[in-house]
């Protein structure tokens, strides 16, 4: 008898209720969890970029401050009097352009290099577009030498954006 009330109640759910219910949660959740899994995608992308980017900046500050051109009296001294004249690209448009040459041509950056007692600072650019998208900045300490008898320490700064083509 009890099983008999069972099938014939007319108060009871009805079967094909109970699935779009269960199928409504199941895609809900389903939606949930793929927007929660692009977005933690869309961070690690943008950060391996920011990283690989930074690396790269660091190279491009240890590279400058290596460069042959730029010494002093001493190799490991950077001279302020070529600092003058690269940074000024009327100056010697030569030396201006050998400098951002031997970089690839899809990186645009800029360098800036300053002394720590604020005196002196040199802003070398390749062109006067600004910077635009997300910038990227390494810095290395440096020695300049401001003259043979005058040496200071200073910061070089590299300021790296990517120009897509």
């Amino acid at each position: 008898m009890k099983l008999y009330l069972f099938i014939n109640d007319e108060q009871a759910i009805l079967e094909p209720h109970n699935d779009i219910l269960a199928t409504a949660l199941v895609v809900i959740g389903f939606v949930v969890f793929a927007a929660v899994m692009s977005k933690a995608y869309l961070i690690y992308d943008e950060q391996s970029h920011s990283i690989e980017n930074y690396e790269e900046a660091s190279r491009i500050a240890e590279n400058i401050a290596s460069w042959d051109e730029l010494q002093g009296t001493r190799p490991d001294i950077i001279s302020a009097e070529i600092l003058e004249e690269i940074s000024d690209p009327v100056s010697d448009r030569e030396t201006h352009e050998l400098f951002f040459a031997r970089f690839s041509a899809n990186n645009e950056f800029s360098v800036e290099i300053h002394t720590d007692d604020g005196k002196h600072n040199w802003d070398i650019q390749k062109s006067k577009n600004a910077a635009s998208g997300n910038v990227i900045a390494a810095s290395i300490p440096v020695i300049i030498e401001i003259n043979p008898a005058q040496y200071t320490s200073g910061t070089l700064t590299v300021r790296l954006w990517k120009r897509y083509i």
